[in-house]
């Protein structure tokens, strides 16, 4: 038979400490002292699995006047306060946990727990310095809270200890730059990193964080000077090629450019705004020189993390000004596989094959953002026109009266030229469908519609 005393052990820390079994050690097991104790431990365990949590604290007070200084108890009744969002017990039993037993994290959690869902910020920094103690990873908790509280200072210098030793998080990155950006703390920040880089000009982080604070003002002329400084003194740091890839440029040198542009693309720890210039900087050349257009495709996966901007779609409107329709067709077309819902993009690529004239695809792109978009009127009208030049005017015709559903009727009272001129190419090509197809009682239908719009 199975020791009762073993299951009850094994519940507690089941039910105790689940959340955390394998991240972290448990707090000691409790030491059952005889049958009743041991009774009421287990009903508490067993309620507060099925969340009756007041049931489980009557068991737990039991339990706590049997043995007043076992710590363990204290928090178990800690936990269930907490769930039931009593706060005030909740606080006053951790804090005797912790006072019978400072040395468990579990405890000091506990309290940071309350203090956290209460959002009393200043009582949980104490608790959270001491919890740095058992888990160094807290300090993106106490900078948090220093930003909470405004106490920027302190939350910058943590910033700066914490940056000595591992790479800032994105969170934590963003208060630095918030920090750094502020009248407070900007101007000084700049000046230190210049007095640090005349000081030492051998290390690299300052000419890194200057590069950084600089862009964050989007002041990229002088993060990128900072960058030909920090060449100069250290050649061989990525950083460098910032300002290497424009040399390169400016030498006529596509080999090395390319390659300190893909330096720069790989870093993690380069902005996007200065990958951004980079990269613009770089196009404007490989458009002189087509021979290097092919880095172009290959740096765009570089900015597949980046959320504001589908450089794909940009590079097809960049050539689309050129009057470069291959490219913008086939950039538009990258674009799409991006970021398949944007409709501005299908839109445009869809103009782009009409004007290359590759109605083929013009028809068999409509007809697949139909089925994604069937409320988008543009697509039936483009699927339409395909039809019609092909000489399928059957499928024209279909496809057009089924986007007919969704067309906007012009209203003259209000503003809507466009919607009218897009009326007027609509019933344009449904004439032509119809008349192609001898079917007079639709030409003289759309016909009447064509006029109205037309008056």
């Amino acid at each position: 038979m199975i020791n009762k005393k073993l299951i009850v052990l094994f519940t507690f820390l089941l039910f105790s400490f689940g959340n955390h079994l394998l991240a972290q050690e448990n707090p000691d097991a409790i030491a059952l002292v005889d049958d009743q104790l041991e009774n009421n431990f287990y009903e508490a365990v067993k309620q507060r699995g099925i969340e009756n949590y007041d049931k489980a604290i009557v068991s737990l007070q039991k339990c706590i006047e049997k043995e007043p200084k076992n710590a363990a108890f204290q928090y178990e009744l800690g936990k269930n306060y907490l769930s039931l969002r009593n706060y005030v017990d909740a606080e006053s039993a951790f804090k005797k946990a912790v006072e019978l037993d400072n040395k468990e994290r579990w405890y000091w959690n506990g309290l940071y727990d309350v203090y956290y869902q209460t959002k009393d910020y200043q009582k949980s920094i104490p608790i959270v310095e001491k919890l740095i103690e058992f888990d160094s990873n807290m300090k993106e908790d106490l900078v948090s809270l220093y930003m909470n509280t405004n106490q920027h200072g302190k939350a910058l210098e943590l910033l700066k200890e914490m940056e000595t030793t591992s790479k800032l998080t994105r969170t934590m990155e963003f208060y630095k730059l918030k920090l750094q950006q502020s009248n407070t703390y900007a101007k000084p920040q700049n000046e230190q990193l210049e007095e640090a880089i005349r000081k030492n000009p051998k290390v690299e982080q300052n000419y890194i964080d200057l590069i950084v604070l600089y862009t964050s003002f989007n002041q990229e002329d002088k993060a990128f000077e900072v960058a030909k400084q920090l060449e100069k003194e250290i050649p061989n740091s990525d950083w460098a090629h910032v300002s290497l890839v424009k040399f390169h440029l400016n030498s006529n040198d596509g080999e090395n450019a390319s390659k300190s542009m893909f330096k720069v693309l790989g870093n993690d720890l380069v902005d996007l705004k200065i990958k951004h210039r980079v990269f613009n900087e770089f196009l404007i050349f490989a458009v002189k020189n087509p021979t290097y257009l092919k880095d172009i495709d290959k740096a765009i996966p570089y900015f597949d993390n980046d959320r504001e901007i589908n450089v794909a779609k940009e590079l097809a409107k960049f050539f689309w000004k050129k009057d470069d329709l291959e490219k913008t067709a086939f950039y538009f077309d990258k674009g799409l596989k991006k970021n398949p819902e944007d409709v501005e993009a299908m839109e445009l690529y869809l103009e782009v094959l009409i004007q290359k004239q590759d109605f083929q695809l013009v028809t068999r792109k409509a007809e697949d953002f139909i089925e994604s978009f069937p409320t988008n009127v543009g697509f039936y009208l483009y699927a339409g026109m395909g039809y019609n030049q092909l000489k399928e005017y059957k499928k024209a015709k279909t496809v057009l009266e089924n986007g007919l559903d969704f067309v906007v009727e012009f209203n003259p009272s209000e503003s809507g030229m466009y919607n009218n001129r897009f009326n007027v190419n609509f019933y344009k090509q449904l004439i032509i469908s119809c008349e192609n197809l001898n079917d007079n009682a639709k030409v003289q239908l759309y016909t009447n519609k064509l006029k109205q719009l037309q008056k």
